[in-house]
Order: structure tokens, then C-alpha cells, then sequence
């Protein structure tokens, strides 16, 4: 298998505990993996204690694990246009970043938020100054903070390259925050990856706005729905409207090979486990060597 089949995992659940995530990985032959370190549907708080700290690094070591991304909880809105959740937001964005950092975790993916009705101009403008806030509490022990790209649903901030690239310059903070691409919301947001033709062109724009430079890892996700819907609906590798293709492009792109490629495709088909077959799709794909 080539190494960079490594660099191809999943989202795992925590549900029996953080290191499971890590077995579980490792029993799917993953070095990389995306987790949440606390339930991603509340505001309520996770206290790490020592030994689940202990706990979680060893299972790390043992199973050679290179990156872990945590995704933040889904409640957060650092764009609010409410007092209280916007400070709710922050906090919960705060202790995040404190908790992954605990953990040794890399990468910390983030949702940019959304304006609330009250126009992109003035949407990313409080998500900016929510970034700053948080981040000049950062030491280098921190993880970095990585914005994933949206399928531009309601008033959903992050569905443009140019959206992200705001963000990203102006930060008080240069280099503490990159970007994570979603192929399924890139899709949805217009972003056309299925052909090389129009592959090159997104890779092109994406260039120009953001940088390949600021892209630090890759949801590898089909999407239900079709180019420009924007629609958040994640699909099985090759049986959405991307196809197999387009990861065929992304996985052979020498450009891309070093990125983590997590997938977050549904766990089940006809109660079938799909994170199997979603994994050896994408390791077939990478060209051999």
C-alpha cells in the first residue's frame, strides 16, 4: 500500500471514550482521524481528567497515528448576531481549543458561522473579531484552527473561497488558522470538482483567493446534491453527484498528497459498514508508485 494511503481516514465516534476513536482507526489502518472531544449537539462542557488524557495519547502512540482533527460542536456561531450566543460561542470555541490542546490533537475544524439575516459584509466582520478574541489567548501549545468551506445553505458564512480568505487575513494571529476543504460543500457552493477541466479551475480560484498554503486538510465527502444546490448532504464516495471522478482527481493530485483526508460519509448501507469501503475506494484511487 502506498504511504500516502496513510493520510486517508474517517471521523470515528467517541462514544465508548476518546481513545476508541484511535482503535478504531487503527483497526481500519488509518494514521489520520477526525473526532469530537465532546458531544457536538450541546453547549455542556467536557472535563478531561488526567488518566482520560493518559488514556488517549497512549492509544495514539501505539497506533501510529500522525493527525487528529477535533471538529467543533455544531451549536457554535462566532457570527451571531445575539449577545448571548455569541459570547456562548466563543467560550464554547475557547475551551475547544484549550481541550484539543490537551490532548496533543493538530487541527481544530470550525464552521465560520453564519450572519443571522444581517448581510455578509457585517457577518464576517463579527466572525473576525470572534477569531481574534480567541486566538490571542492561544500559546503554542494550541492546535491550529481550521475554517472549513460550507455548501452556502441559508446565511451560512464560508461558502466562497473569498469568504475564507477574508477571515484568514485578518487575523491578528497570522498562520494560527488554515483552511479545511469539504469536497461536498465546495460542490454545493458551485465549486465544480467532478471533471479534470473544471477541477483545474476551482484549484485554480482556490489558489488565488485562499493559497494551497492555508489548506491543512480535506473532507473527502459525495454529494447527494447537485453542483450549486447549496445543500449540506453528504454521499458515499462515487455514488453522489461529484462521482467517482472527482476523487480520483483529488486523490491523485500530487498538490494534495500530503493533506489528512478524512471522510464523513454516512457509517451505513443497508446495514452494511461503509467506512470499509468508502477507505479502500479512496486507497485504490492513489496512484501506485
Amino acid at each position: 500500500m502506498p504511504a500516502a494511503a496513510g493520510l486517508v481516514g474517517a471521523h470515528f465516534s467517541t462514544s465508548k471514550g476518546l481513545e476508541q476513536a484511535v482503535y478504531t482507526a487503527k483497526d481500519l489502518g488509518c494514521a489520520v482521524l477526525q473526532l469530537f472531544t465532546k458531544n457536538g449537539r450541546t453547549w455542556q462542557e467536557k472535563d478531561l481528567v488526567s488518566d482520560q488524557v493518559d488514556t488517549f495519547c497512549k492509544a495514539r502512540r501505539e497506533a501510529g497515528i500522525t493527525w487528529v482533527l477535533s471538529h467543533c460542536t455544531y451549536l457554535i456561531n462566532i457570527a451571531s448576531n445575539d449577545r448571548d450566543k455569541l459570547e456562548k460561542s466563543r467560550a464554547a470555541l475557547l475551551a475547544e481549543m484549550e481541550r484539543s490542546a490537551t490532548l496533543g490533537i493538530n487541527y481544530v475544524v470550525l464552521h465560520p458561522g453564519s450572519h443571522m439575516g444581517r448581510g455578509e459584509e457585517k457577518g464576517l466582520e463579527a466572525a473576525a473579531e470572534s477569531l481574534n478574541r480567541v486566538l490571542s489567548k492561544r500559546d503554542s501549545s494550541w492546535p491550529m484552527l481550521l475554517l472549513e468551506t460550507t455548501a452556502g445553505q441559508g446565511t451560512n458564512l464560508g461558502h466562497t473561497f473569498e469568504q475564507l480568505a477574508f477571515l484568514l487575513d485578518n487575523l491578528d494571529s497570522q498562520g494560527a488558522a488554515g483552511v479545511c476543504l469539504d469536497t461536498s460543500h465546495m460542490f454545493a457552493a458551485g465549486y465544480d470538482i467532478s471533471g479534470a477541466k473544471a477541477y483545474e479551475q476551482t484549484m485554480a480560484a482556490l489558489e488565488k483567493s485562499i493559497g494551497r498554503n492555508r489548506v491543512h486538510a480535506i473532507h473527502v465527502n459525495d454529494s447527494k446534491a447537485p453542483l450549486g444546490s447549496g445543500k449540506d448532504r453528504h454521499e458515499h464516495i462515487g455514488k453522489g453527484c461529484i462521482g467517482a471522478s472527482g476523487f480520483e482527481l483529488i486523490m491523485a493530485d500530487q498538490r494534495l498528497s500530503h493533506l489528512p483526508k478524512i471522510l464523513e460519509t454516512p457509517k451505513e448501507l443497508d446495514n452494511v459498514p461503509m467506512d470499509p469501503v468508502n477507505l479502500a475506494l479512496l486507497r485504490r484511487m492513489i496512484p501506485k508508485t
